[in-house]
């Protein structure tokens, strides 16, 4: 294996984005296992969360629940990390964070993305039932579309951690759940009435960087079924794009037990890529700005 900082393998710098309902905390167990080989990791938060947990919690059930932060906004201000690093690096996201690591390969920054049951692009039209329930938190009201949203410990069981003890589940739930925006929920939701979507990706770049998607088999949020449609419409770009399935695996699976396993396919896969020097990728712009709608 190369250790050449513009081949294959060696040392990287991989960047991790959350989704919603919870924080850049969740990662950091991934953090330590890659750091611990060696690698460099940053996990920012997205816009309006850059705060302590307990400090975020705090504002949420008092009268901080004001927002209008979109994906628009998230995916711009990672874009801004990213331009701040000298090379280009691994992307790493969970369900929303999925989505903005689609987003961000879109814009041609990264040298390769994984997205563990992301959020869906443009294009795929599905929405299966389950999906529907574990959105209803922001869903259930247009007025969420300027809040931040937090689930319940029934929600996050169902929508998060099904696999797992009601017990269980609340543990986790006690130790990450986030207060988070609920519009970038409802522009994917709401995608196919938009003329200029927010979660549009030029499907004509077969230079967009290698994206894995990865499909937990019991999840309720992101069926897998969701996420094989996802890989069938982002491999009409052309550009490498590879699906792994994991059967019985929730909506968490980047935090249940096993997650380990998880992490290192996800790892091993990026490290196939050469690393990209820096750059503002492709003029910075999304996929619909560059198709002009």
């Amino acid at each position: 294996m190369s250790t050449s900082p513009t081949g294959a393998g060696g040392t990287r710098t991989i960047v991790f984005v959350h989704g919603l309902w919870l924080s850049s905390a969740s990662w950091q167990a991934w953090r330590d296992r890659f750091e611990a080989r060696g690698h460099t990791t940053l996990a920012p938060e997205w816009p309006g969360m850059e705060a302590p947990l307990p400090e975020l919690r705090e504002r949420y059930r008092g009268a901080g629940r004001r927002s209008d932060v979109g994906l628009t906004e998230v995916v711009d201000a990672y874009a801004r990390v990213l331009a701040d690093l000298p090379e280009q690096p691994v992307l790493v996201g969970h369900s929303f964070g999925g989505l903005v690591v689609q987003l961000l390969l879109d814009r041609g920054l990264g040298s390769a993305g994984v997205a563990i049951s992301p959020a869906s692009v443009k294009g795929v039209n599905q929405l299966p039932l389950s999906t529907l329930r574990s959105g209803w938190a922001v869903l259930r009201t247009p007025a969420n579309r300027h809040r931040t949203v937090a689930l319940t410990k029934a929600q996050w069981h169902y929508a998060f951690a099904n696999t797992l003890s009601r017990s269980e589940s609340d543990a986790l739930w006690e130790e990450h759940w986030a207060p988070t925006p609920g519009r970038p929920l409802w522009q994917a939701a709401t995608a196919s009435l938009s003329s200029r979507p927010a979660n549009a990706v030029d499907l004509t770049a077969r230079d967009r960087p290698p994206l894995l998607l990865h499909a937990n088999g019991a999840d309720h949020t992101v069926p897998a079924s969701l996420s094989r449609a996802v890989h069938a419409v982002q491999s009409r770009t052309g550009a490498v794009t590879e699906i792994h399935e994991f059967p019985g695996r929730p909506h968490l699976s980047a935090l249940v037990d096993g997650w380990e396993a998880v992490a290192d396919d996800a790892l091993e896969w990026a490290l196939r890529f050469p690393v990209r020097r820096g750059g503002a990728g492709r003029a910075g712009l999304s996929g619909a700005q560059r198709a002009g709608g």
